[in-house]
């Protein structure tokens, strides 16, 4: 299934399933609550013990009723604004989990690898109040001139959990969505020598979407710690960056098992796989990238399967 949050006529946000060009609003087709997060809350009551995944109950309810779908739930992409999948994350935990953007960008500084990157996932928490979807525009905070995209992978949180082990950890997963976490890399460069961060160079802006795909739609490709799917950049149309999921070097199963320890994970956690290998402007190097962000690009961020996450600056 492909899980959208659109807005019509409603001043908020409303959650549908993507069926080709036809948005179908889950409240009015199937009587579900009107918005993602409340739908993801649900799954963790509505699951059954045999579901591998927190939506697998979403899925049989829309095979049983989807031939009696009333002409009222349906809109069609042309009518509707797409946001955020989810607009309103309960927190956004971003990791550290290509191995080769780590050593270029590391190399790039002058740096080798650090031999604890190979001893656990790392992570951050970035500012899930600052999210942006498809279409929406960023805004270059007037404290940065390096203004960087990253291309990555994210990972919804299904339903609640505290220490998950490895091998059950994918249960926990709803979805998957394309993320751009934006980064004001002349920022976090004076932060990361202060010893903490990033921080202020993450705080504007994070991008999801353009929809919620489950993981059944991605397991045919699965391979390595990841999928084979291709992950490419451009700016302005011009390709940057092509990577690719199956080189995640730490799979979202041992991020969200070292996420849980001894700490809580809610539906509506958002965990970000960090930046792909070339996926931004800071390993590929300005001089490559025809330089910095500036306003009026266009960045486009396309995974196999996920679609394409576009925003202008």
């Amino acid at each position: 299934m492909r899980l959208v949050s659109y807005r019509h006529s409603a001043a908020s946000p409303r959650v549908a399933l993507l069926d080709g060009e036809r948005v179908i609003d889950l409240e009015r087709a199937l009587g579900l609550p009107p918005e993602m997060l409340s739908l993801l809350r649900l799954s963790t009551r509505r699951r059954e013990a045999d579901d591998a995944h927190p939506l697998d109950w979403l899925a049989r309810a829309w095979e049983q009723h989807h031939a009696q779908i009333p002409e009222s739930a349906i809109l069609t992409l042309d009518v509707v604004h797409m946001t955020a999948p989810l607009p309103n994350p309960t927190s956004l935990r971003d990791f550290y989990a290509f191995e080769q953007h780590v050593k270029q960008a590391r190399a790039r500084r002058g740096l080798e690898m650090i031999p604890e990157w190979y001893e656990m996932p790392v992570f951050y928490f970035s500012n899930h109040q600052a999210i942006l979807g498809p279409g929406d525009t960023v805004r270059r905070p007037g404290y940065t001139e390096w203004l960087d995209f990253e291309l990555e992978v994210a990972a919804i949180i299904g339903r609640e959990g505290r220490d998950i082990p490895v091998e059950e950890a994918e249960s926990y997963i709803a979805g998957y969505t394309i993320m751009n976490d934006w980064s004001a890399r002349d920022v976090q460069r004076r932060e990361m020598k202060v010893g903490l961060g990033p921080a202020k160079a993450k705080d504007f802006a994070t991008s999801l979407g353009p929809w919620l795909v489950t993981p059944d739609e991605l397991a045919d490709r699965l391979a390595g710690k990841g999928f084979n799917l291709q992950m490419v950049a451009r700016r302005n149309g011009q390709e940057l960056s092509r990577g690719n999921w199956q080189t995640l070097y730490y799979s979202f199963a041992e991020m969200i098992a070292r996420a849980s320890e001894e700490v809580t994970l809610y539906p509506g956690d958002v965990i970000g796989s960090g930046t792909v290998g070339t996926g931004c402007i800071l390993e590929l190097g300005p001089e490559m990238a025809g330089g910095w962000l500036q306003p009026g690009d266009v960045i486009e961020l396309e995974i196999e399967r996920l679609g394409m996450l576009r925003n202008v600056v």
